[in-house]
């Protein structure tokens, strides 16, 4: 599965009684169907992700499916903190018509998230998971790098695609690129303000 190209992350939007807006939602979609992209991610960091019971987060992933053209790849969030957790509701999100699950680092117990810790838990998501997974890594918000050299030995599982990175850390990135450029694995900007720099390094 190809990832390259642009996948904005999609807010989700709220009515004035805290409810998840899906008339504005699918709004913002034709609008969005309008631009070339590549795909959308959804329940991300912009996606409001903690903040939705996990039938909310289904339903969002099940109105964009119906109103995303087929051609265009949906990354969904999936992450959750617990193992088990992640991987149903990974299956559900694939259900509900994700192409890619998103899987953002566990970080509640930050503190015993070691690399193997983290490599054991991505490679049974990933074992478990019906769709591909991608790593996401968001420091900014879990307080918890993913380790780069937990990334490579990631990055040699069959169904983990490749990683979007938010910490803005273009020589971690452009390592990553490097080292994984024999295995089948995707590195994504995870924001705008390091994508150019992004590109220039694969």
């Amino acid at each position: 599965l190809d990832l390259r190209g642009i996948f904005p992350p999609l807010a989700t939007p709220f009515s004035p009684t805290q409810e998840v807006d899906y008339a504005q939602l699918e709004g913002n979609l034709h609008r969005y169907a309008s631009i070339p992209f590549r795909g959308l991610v959804v329940l991300g960091s912009n996606g409001e992700y903690p903040y939705l019971a996990p039938r909310e987060r289904l339903e969002v992933v099940s109105c964009v499916r119906r109103a995303l053209p087929r051609d265009r790849l949906l990354l969904a969030g999936s992450g959750c903190e617990s193992t088990q957790a992640t991987i149903e509701l990974t299956v559900s999100m694939a259900e509900a018509g994700a192409d890619v699950a998103l899987v953002v680092t566990p970080c509640y117990y930050r503190g015993a998230m070691t690399g193997a810790a983290l490599v054991q838990h991505y490679t049974e998501v990933a074992d478990a998971s019906p769709i591909p997974v991608v790593l996401y890594s968001v420091p900014a918000n879990t307080g918890l790098d993913l380790p780069l050299e937990a990334v490579l030995t990631l990055a040699q599982h069959p169904n983990i695609l490749g990683i979007k990175d938010s910490g803005g850390d273009i020589t971690r990135i452009g390592l990553m690129v490097h080292k994984t450029r024999q295995e089948d694995f995707q590195v994504l900007a995870g924001s705008a303000g390091f994508l150019l720099a992004s590109y220039a390094l694969g």
